[in-house]
């Protein structure tokens, strides 16, 4: 159990938990009593120690995430994952940020929904009052060859704000997010994929491999996964 300062900075169960998304549900409705954010969490492949039972984890500060301008965040790393490319849309300037989403449904309803399809995970309780903020506060260090976890929490912050996005399961480097308020055309989801590569280019680079079909799949996509190699 990882510590920031004088308090854990998770708890997490010793082995899955049958019918896990069942029980984040009610732990999620519970949050804002508890001040324990709930999280769906799987490991590195078939290994479930790593990251949460082997310790490789590094407690954060709310503090670092409030030090963030989430657009700053994406400005420079769409400079560095377009350095070089001269043409199509994965270069030039970068274009700001994209609008909000419409939503038609209620955010919480959305993760509710999202959550109660999953199986068998760990569940973890982390002290937090929004998901964005519990991966830095629980040390996730997924991104790290890419951003630093302080960086995503902003930018998933903003998310939450102009997307609907909870935070609802969390990997060794994986994230996953539903998502109330999604990209309705599909000039809308190009904006929203510019972010998206920005901060996670494996999706496009070693995933899809086109950014226009990426963008395709975010038009009223209510979850979006994210993995960096």
């Amino acid at each position: 159990m990882p510590e920031e300062g004088d308090r854990p900075a998770l708890w997490v169960s010793d082995e899955p938990v049958p019918d896990a998304g069942r029980h984040w549900l009610r732990l999620y409705d519970l949050r804002h009593e508890t001040g324990l954010y709930p999280l769906l969490l799987e490991g590195l492949a078939s290994d479930l120690a790593r990251p949460w039972h082997d310790g490789e984890l590094w407690p954060g500060s709310v503090a670092a995430i409030d030090a963030l301008e989430a657009e700053d965040v994406l400005a420079k790393a769409w400079h560095s994952v377009t350095q070089g490319a001269e043409h199509g849309p994965l270069s030039g300037p970068w274009p700001g940020l994209a609008p909000p989403g419409e939503a038609d449904e209620d955010a919480d309803a959305v993760a509710r929904r999202q959550a109660a399809r999953s199986g068998s995970a760990l569940l973890g309780l982390v002290p937090a009052e929004r998901g964005a903020d519990a991966l830095t506060a629980v040390g996730w260090d997924g991104p790290c060859n890419h951003a630093g976890t302080d960086d995503v929490s902003a930018v998933v912050r903003t998310w939450e704000d102009r997307f609907g996005a909870r935070v609802t399961s969390v990997g060794f480097d994986t994230l996953r997010l539903s998502v109330a308020a999604p990209p309705a055309t599909i000039e809308h989801a190009r904006r929203v994929a510019v972010e998206h590569h920005a901060l996670c280019p494996d999706n496009i680079w070693q995933g899809v491999g086109d950014f226009e079909q990426y963008a395709e799949f975010l038009v009223g996509a209510d979850t979006w996964w994210f993995w960096w190699d």
